[in-house]
C-alpha cells in the first residue's frame, strides 16, 4: 500500500514539475518576445532553460546523497529528448531545420556531451568540474544572444503575438512556475527513492527511466505545440538547448553542490546518449526529419528503455 502511495506521489510530483515548467516557459517567452528575440534563440535559451527546470529541480533535490539519480536523470532526459520528443514530433509532421542549426548548434550539443564524458573519466564530476560547467553555461548563453544579434531575423521567424501579456503578469507566471517546480521536485525525488529502495532498483535506473521521462514531458509538450503551430525553430531549438543545459546547468549545479560519483555503468549510457545526438545530426543532414526517421528514433528509444529495464 505504501509503495502505491509513493507511486501516486511520484506521478503528482512529475505533474507539478510539468505544470511549473509550463508557467515558467510561458512567462519567459512573452518577456523574450517583447525584447524582439528570434525563434531559434527563444527555443535555445528561454524555452530550453524553462523546460529544463524540472530536471534541474529534481536534480538539486537529489544532489549529494543520490548522485546516481542526478546523472541518470541528465543522461536519460537527453536520450528521451532525441528519441522520444524529436521522434514523436517528426511522426506528427516533418521537421525542417536551418543550415545554421545543423552546422553549429547540433555539433555544440555533441561536443558538450563528449565534455561530460571527459570530466567523468576519473570516476566523479567534482565540485570544481561543476563550477567549470556553470562557467561554460554562462559563456554559451552570452554567445547565443550575441550570435542572434549578428543574424538577420527572417519574417517567418518573427513571432511576436498580436496580444502580448503585460510584464507583471509574465513575471508572476514565472514566479508561480518556480514554486510549483520546487514542490514537484521534493515529491518526485523523495518518493522515487522510496520506490527504488522498496524494489531494490538502482537509483540510476529510476533516474534514467521514471524521472527522465517525467521531466522530459515539458520538452515534448512544448516542442510538439510549437512545431504544430509552424514554429519549427522553437521546437527543435528547445530540444538542442535543453540537452545542452541538462549537461551544463543541471550537472554543473548538482556537482557544484556536492559532487557526483560516476559508476562504470554510466559510461554505457553516455555512449547511447552520444549516439542519439550523432543520429540527430545525421538525420538533419538533408535539412529535414521525416516521419520514417521519427519512427526509427522512437523505436530506438523504446529499445533502449527495454534493454535498460532488463539489466
Amino acid at each position: 500500500m505504501e509503495t502505491l502511495l509513493n507511486g501516486a506521489l511520484t506521478v503528482a510530483g512529475i505533474a507539478l514539475l510539468c505544470v511549473g515548467g509550463h508557467f515558467l516557459v510561458e512567462g519567459g517567452i512573452h518577456v523574450a518576445r517583447r525584447l524582439g528575440v528570434s525563434g531559434l534563440v527563444i527555443g535555445m535559451t528561454v524555452v530550453a532553460y524553462g523546460t529544463s527546470t524540472p530536471e534541474l529541480a529534481a536534480s538539486v533535490a537529489a544532489a549529494g546523497e543520490h548522485g546516481d539519480m542526478v546523472l541518470g536523470n541528465v543522461i536519460g532526459s537527453n536520450i528521451a529528448n532525441v528519441g522520444m520528443v524529436i521522434g514523436v514530433a517528426a511522426m506528427l509532421t516533418a521537421l525542417a531545420v536551418s543550415r545554421r542549426t545543423l552546422r553549429r548548434e547540433v555539433p555544440i550539443m555533441v561536443g558538450f556531451s563528449a565534455l561530460l564524458v571527459g570530466l567523468s573519466v576519473d570516476g566523479a564530476v567534482s565540485r570544481l568540474d561543476g563550477a567549470v560547467l556553470i562557467a561554460i553555461l554562462c559563456a554559451f548563453t552570452v554567445y547565443t544572444f550575441w550570435q542572434s544579434r549578428r543574424v538577420r531575423v527572417e519574417p517567418a521567424e518573427e513571432h511576436a503575438p498580436a496580444k502580448t501579456r503585460p510584464f507583471p503578469i509574465s513575471a508572476g507566471m514565472m514566479g508561480v512556475g518556480v514554486g510549483l517546480l520546487y514542490a514537484g521536485a521534493i515529491l518526485t525525488v523523495d518518493n522515487a527513492v522510496a520506490i527504488a529502495e522498496s524494489f531494490g532498483i538502482p537509483e540510476r535506473i529510476i533516474g534514467i527511466t521514471v524521472i527522465a521521462i517525467g521531466t522530459s514531458l515539458p520538452e515534448l509538450i512544448t516542442s510538439v505545440m510549437a512545431i504544430r503551430k509552424g514554429q519549427t525553430d522553437i521546437g527543435v531549438g528547445n530540444i538542442i538547448g535543453s540537452n545542452i543545459y541538462n549537461i551544463l546547468m543541471i550537472t554543473g549545479v548538482a556537482a557544484a553542490i556536492a559532487g557526483i560519483s560516476v559508476a562504470p555503468a554510466a559510461f554505457t549510457d553516455y555512449t547511447i546518449m552520444i549516439l542519439f545526438s550523432v543520429a540527430l545530426f545525421a538525420a538533419f543532414g538533408s535539412g529535414r526529419i521525416g516521419r520514417k526517421t521519427g519512427m526509427l528514433l522512437t523505436a530506438g528509444y523504446a529499445a533502449y528503455l527495454l534493454s535498460t529495464l532488463a539489466t
